[in-house]
């Protein structure tokens, strides 16, 4: 099991911006508080805020697309993950396009205490609502 990331590493932690080229496609994650959330995706991984709701959600984006990733504490502030064997999201994928930015990244999430680990295809971590991400370098094109 991934730890949840130091919140005193995080929140003194901006490394500038993610690679525009990175890979998520679409994912909405519950968080347990959006502040945290956003101090984790954009001031440690480098993605950009798109669009607040309030208090309540977030989109962010690598690149300027409109948004790659949405936060929200719809489930409630504080809300624990889900239970281990329920049914849920168990991870999802970020690609990165090249090794040199997977490095990077795994650069910033060591800077900011964040475990990292080797598990399938590239490194995993988990975010501080304990969503578990996995970071890899995106399959050339043929």
């Amino acid at each position: 099991m991934l730890d949840t990331p130091s919140e005193a590493r995080i929140a003194e932690t901006h490394l500038g911006s993610i690679d525009p080229g990175t890979r998520i496609g679409h994912v909405h994650l519950k968080v347990a508080d959006l502040e945290r959330a956003l101090r984790f995706y954009c001031g440690v991984l480098g993605f950009e805020v798109m669009q607040r709701m309030g208090a309540s959600a977030a989109f962010i984006s690598a690149g300027g697309y409109h948004h790659h990733v949405g936060l929200n504490t719809w489930a409630g502030e504080g809300a624990p993950p889900a239970p281990p064997g329920s049914a849920g999201l168990r991870r999802y994928t970020i690609e990165l396009p090249a090794r040199g930015d997977l490095d990077d990244v795994v650069g910033r999430l060591e800077h900011a205490g964040v475990r990292v680990v080797e598990e399938g295809d590239g490194l995993a971590a988990a975010d501080p609502s304990a969503n578990r991400v996995l970071f890899r370098v995106a399959a050339e094109e043929s």
